[in-house]
């Protein structure tokens, strides 16, 4: 399968975030991503509910939304109804991860689990059939523009071994200081999903720069 873009609104120009929608909307990336941050579980905050409304009104790509918050089930069917078509909750603020992921499903969208830099892989071993993606945080959350963690190639090759082992179908989503550098490499290990945010909205032409993403590997 090609792999697939997911640019990220987290760096987009919040002055014009309707014309940066509408650029993704043209482009050849295959979702929209969406960081929430709530700060407490990260040292930031990012979209509410008012702003997520706008951009699901705005947006004709799948939005792929991250929650980078504690208690995600609270706010689940909420996201659903605003159009999420995928929710992805971290393992680290799930007490009753299983649970939290068949909510995710239940309610229409995909459900994906996030890992954080310093959490392994074998954490996942249990739920890993359960589960329609996987998202390898390659930075600490909480803000763009950080530097990959190159550490995160392993990760990714253990992750894809799981998958292999246990026979499951999820993607394998790349979140942190991708850009077209490390993009290729990223894929080649395994990724299925680049996410990316500073690479693309800082670039002079972020629409080519998407393409050129695209048709890296």
């Amino acid at each position: 399968m090609p792999h697939l873009i997911a640019p990220s609104l987290l760096s987009a120009n919040f002055l014009n975030l309707g014309d940066d929608i509408e650029m993704i909307n043209r482009s050849d990336a295959d979702w929209i991503h969406l960081d929430i941050m709530d700060g407490v579980f990260v040292p930031n905050l990012s979209f509410g509910f008012p702003v997520i409304e706008q951009i699901a009104k705005k947006a004709r790509k799948p939005l792929d939304v991250h929650l980078m918050i504690i208690d995600p089930d609270r706010y689940i069917s909420r996201f659903r109804d605003y159009g999420a078509a995928l929710i992805t909750v971290h393992y680290e603020t799930c007490h009753h991860l299983h649970r939290t992921t068949e909510a995710i499903k239940k309610s229409g969208a995909k459900a994906g689990v996030a890992l954080n830099p310093h959490t392994p892989v074998s954490m996942l071993t249990d739920i890993a059939q359960d589960v329609d993606l996987i998202l390898i945080m390659s930075v600490n959350p909480g803000f763009g523009g950080q530097k990959f963690i190159f550490q995160s190639y392993e990760k990714i090759m253990k992750l894809k071994e799981l998958r292999d082992q246990k026979a499951c179908g999820f993607l394998i989503e790349v979140d942190g200081g991708v850009d077209l550098l490390n993009g290729h490499k990223l894929i080649e290990t395994g990724a299925d999903v680049l996410v990316a945010g500073n690479a693309i909205f800082r670039s002079p032409n972020p629409a080519e720069t998407i393409h050129q993403m695209k048709i890296l590997g």
